[in-house]
């Protein structure tokens, strides 16, 4: 019994089929290596919409705010447009209270009329929403709203750190004071 096949034969044989794997496996790594560039640039295309996305929502984001800040701004311009002009009229009301003090004990016409021209002043900046200051006498000093112009030994204990007195009356415009309020304090 002799054998047919010759072992050259069978070496042959098996160089092929050795060769013939190599052949296989490098044409699947070939093809995972298509399929990692396949999916490499979907990737990247994925990753470059996200990222212009982001910096879409950011600008329209940062434009909102903006377009917000400027609306604030312009109201806040409107509202206080006038404020350099009510501040030049204040010495004028001071002025009026001073005249009516002087005309207090008169009843002519001339005094009626000097009334109604003070009242006139008083309502006009009124309507511009100036308002009078609310500091009297025994009104605890808020240095957010009165200037201290001088301090005077208190005769109570309850007098200190209040207004004695009012030199210059103080005014807000739309809640934001104008002209802090000129008074004494006790200490």
């Amino acid at each position: 019994m002799e054998n047919t096949i010759h072992p050259e034969q069978e070496l042959e044989k098996h160089e092929e089929s050795t060769e013939e794997t190599p052949e296989t496996q490098s044409s699947e790594t070939v093809s995972e290596e298509k399929k990692e560039n396949l999916t490499d640039p979907v990737q990247k295309l994925k990753d470059e919409l996200a990222e212009a996305k982001d910096k879409y929502i950011r600008l329209y984001a940062e434009f909102d705010n903006f377009r917000r800040r400027s609306s604030k701004e312009k109201l806040e311009m409107i509202q206080s447009a006038n404020e350099q002009l009510l501040k030049s009229l204040l010495p004028v009301v001071d002025d009026f209270e001073r005249a009516s003090k002087a005309f207090k004990d008169r009843n002519d016409k001339e005094a009626e009329g000097f009334y109604l021209i003070q009242n006139k002043m008083k309502k006009t900046l009124e309507q511009y929403g100036v308002k009078e200051m609310e500091a009297t006498a025994e009104t605890s000093f808020n240095p957010d709203f009165h200037e201290a112009i001088t301090q005077i030994p208190a005769t109570e204990d309850k007098q200190k750190g209040k207004v004695l007195d009012v030199v210059e009356k103080g005014y807000l415009l739309n809640d934001k004071v104008i002209r802090f309020a000129k008074v004494v304090v006790g200490s």
